[in-house]
């Protein structure tokens, strides 16, 4: 016997219609997200500018075909690059990724909520000089902001409590889903029309994270969220024709999102989508590091000045005993070779041991030319990792959120140096006030890296200041950044 199949369309999945709802209806009030949201929007552009000083990332960089210029098109900061939109947000959007240095959310899973900021930037750049050349105003920077606070909440309030990472997909496919729901409201969706381009978003083959791991650890990784944020501006605007959407794409069953891809689990939500994301999320401040050994660099820093003190140097340590959290565990404890630079800001080994011998852990540091020091690899094989059930709960805890690392040093004569503890790096926001200077001197050496001292200037009297950015055209922010 067969059984009946029901045709009869339904309606849409509810995740799908409490995002477009949101993006469409809610009212950012709090001034704490506004402002973060500044601050994330200079240290975001901050980190392309550095990337840009690589030539693995710059490569990637430019039109699909060379010598195309696009009139009206978005322009790409740092760069001499006009764009249509979709390959403009690929190319803001692996130049911000590119150094593994952007702001950070760790939950059930993690990413880079400012991933999003590629799309972004990219749609309402175009669409303020189409607007200009049709004679019409062009958008706002506050636009810009508030979409980066509701993408930032999308990407962190499903991150909370669903574990993509757990089933084989990489945290980009949430890049994808928050882009194409902001960028779907920046070119003017419908609801039903923003509903559809959120299920279109869905239906797409997602990213493995095969390439965050061993043995396949690669440079994908640092352009992957730029192909996401690019991917949810070329899906919105198909959704803009009137292309139809897939309603049950998530719970269908068989062929829906949750069957395939998800262990036929439904996505749980610890809380309704607002504005936390943005205030709680972190600075990547300090060192361009995979976010869950943040503190435990701070901690090898804190080590390396001890040693100095004793005169003492890593060649008199025996053994360096890590207790962490179980996603560090899970992420960076790496042992065995490290083939290339992705490999090893993915090692929590890699970067302790650095600064243990430097006294630095810069992006440069992850290149063969100091990877090839043997004191680096005789330390790894010196740690070991444990984890501390306690640091896993408050990583965990909404009121916490706590990366906690903390080192314990064993010399060969046998002494034992206090054991060193970091629970809350410099980018947390219970160290918002300590953070946050250091966040602008980031943004001031990156500005330095690509522009003379004149535009530095002009840059930074027009972008530092809150109240000056939210009422500046986007177009003329952009220019600002241009070569």
């Amino acid at each position: 016997m067969s059984s009946h199949i029901s045709n009869e369309r339904p309606q849409p999945d509810q995740v799908l219609v409490d995002i477009a709802d949101y993006v469409l209806n809610y009212k950012i009030e709090n001034k704490l997200a506004w402002e973060t949201a500044h601050y994330c929007l200079l240290d975001t552009l901050g980190c392309g500018l550095e990337a840009l000083t690589y030539p693995a990332c710059t490569k990637l960089l430019g039109p699909i075909v060379k010598g195309t210029i696009v009139p009206n098109g978005a322009k790409v900061p740092g760069t001499p690059f006009q764009l249509d939109p979709v390959q403009a947000a690929f190319n803001i959007g692996a130049i911000i990724r590119w150094l593994d240095f952007n702001d950070t959310w760790l939950a059930a899973e993690w990413g880079h909520p400012s991933d999003n900021l590629g799309g972004i930037l990219a749609t309402a750049d175009w669409l303020s000089r189409t607007n200009i050349a049709e004679n019409k105003a062009p958008l706002k920077m506050k636009q810009v902001l508030e979409a980066m606070i509701m993408a930032h909440e999308i990407q962190g309030v499903i991150a909370l409590e669903n574990s993509f990472n757990k089933v084989g997909l990489d945290h980009v496919m949430l890049v994808k889903i928050a882009s194409t729901a902001v960028v779907g409201k920046l070119i003017g969706l419908t609801r039903d029309e923003l509903i559809n381009a959120i299920s279109l978003a869905f239906v797409d083959g997602q990213s493995l994270r095969t390439y965050r791991h061993a043995p396949n650890t690669g440079s994908r990784k640092s352009w992957a969220a730029g192909d996401a944020t690019s991917r949810a501006v070329k899906l919105a605007l198909i959704a803009q024709t009137g292309e139809m959407g897939y309603p049950s794409v998530l719970t269908a069953k068989t062929w829906g999102f949750y069957d395939v891809s998800f262990k036929g689990n439904e996505f749980k939500f610890q809380r309704p989508y607002g504005s936390y994301v943005m205030e709680n999320v972190l600075f990547k401040i300090s060192f361009p590091a995979e976010f869950h050994s943040q503190t435990a660099v701070e901690a090898a820093m804190t080590i390396h000045h001890l040693l100095n003190e004793k005169g003492k140097s890593t060649d008199d340590i025996q053994k360096i005993t890590i207790r962490t959290h179980e996603a560090a565990i899970r992420i960076i404890d790496k042992k065995g070779p490290l083939n290339n630079p992705a490999d090893r800001d993915h090692c929590i080994q890699y970067m302790i041991a650095v600064p243990l011998i430097y006294g630095r852990l810069t992006a440069a540091d992850y290149e063969d030319k100091i990877a090839a020091d043997p004191r680096i690899d005789s330390l790894r094989d010196k740690m070991n990792c444990i984890e501390d059930p306690q640091f896993t709960k408050d990583y965990h805890d909404p009121e916490k959120r706590s990366i906690a690392n903390a080192l314990t040093v064993e010399f060969n004569d046998g002494t034992i140096l206090d054991e060193v503890i970091v629970e809350y790096p410099i980018g947390h926001k219970r160290r918002r006030n300590e953070g946050i200077p250091e966040l602008i001197k980031k943004y001031k050496i990156n500005l330095a890296r690509m522009f003379a001292e004149k535009q530095q200037r002009k840059i930074s009297e027009k972008t530092l200041s809150y109240e000056g950015v939210v009422d500046m055209n986007v177009n003329d922010f952009v220019d600002l950044f241009i070569i």
